[in-house]
């Protein structure tokens, strides 16, 4: 990963997600590897960290979710939205080149983890908990955040930092048929003492 590659304190991982980005997930078995995008990704839990995360089952990231127990949670930057709205819109199921086409570069920090997405944001690494009506019913899987990291030119002292970062560092937040937002700019509010 690049110089800015730094780890998160598990206590603050929550804010990594607090902000509502369009994520990437990835995921890994048996060799096999992908990413796909995800607007549905909210924090759960303080301690442990847990999120929430919604994959359908016609998605083949998913499979590889439910194969491995794990998965990682990205938060993609603009300047990756095209990267981004490509891997939202294709399948590894019938693109067995997916990500080579995509462009997309992928790092493993341990054997065991799940791929990770250079030029993101934020990373968390996460153990699924298997929560089988929910995930069959709503398509929502609950995972534990073990592992986060954060790029130390938009994250630091546990606070995003958008307004000192260039603007392709900011969070995509997507819409519908191709259109994303970026994150604004801050609007701080004195908090009483």
């Amino acid at each position: 990963m690049n110089a800015h590659f730094q780890r998160v304190d598990l206590k603050k991982a929550y804010r990594l997600l607090n902000h509502g980005p369009t994520v990437l997930v990835s995921a890994g078995h048996e060799g096999v590897d992908d990413v796909m995008a995800a607007a549905w990704a909210c924090a759960l839990d303080f301690d442990p960290p847990k999120l929430t995360v919604v994959l359908d089952k016609s998605t083949f990231t998913r499979g590889l979710v439910e194969a491995s127990g794990w998965l990682a949670i990205q938060v993609p930057t603009a300047a990756q939205a095209q990267l981004v709205h490509r891997l939202g819109t294709r399948s590894l199921g019938s693109e067995p080149d997916k990500l080579a086409s995509s462009g997309v570069v992928i790092e493993r920090v341990d054997a065991y983890a799940p791929p990770l997405v250079q030029g993101c944001a934020a990373w968390l690494m996460c153990r699924v908990i298997a929560e089988p009506h929910n995930q069959q019913a709503y398509d929502l899987f609950i995972a534990e955040v073990v592992e986060a990291w954060a790029d130390d030119r938009v994250f630091s002292d546990g606070h995003w930092q958008y307004e000192r970062a260039p603007e392709s560092l900011r969070s995509l937040h997507y819409v519908a048929g191709g259109h994303f937002y970026a994150i604004g700019e801050a609007v701080v509010v004195p908090v009483d003492a």
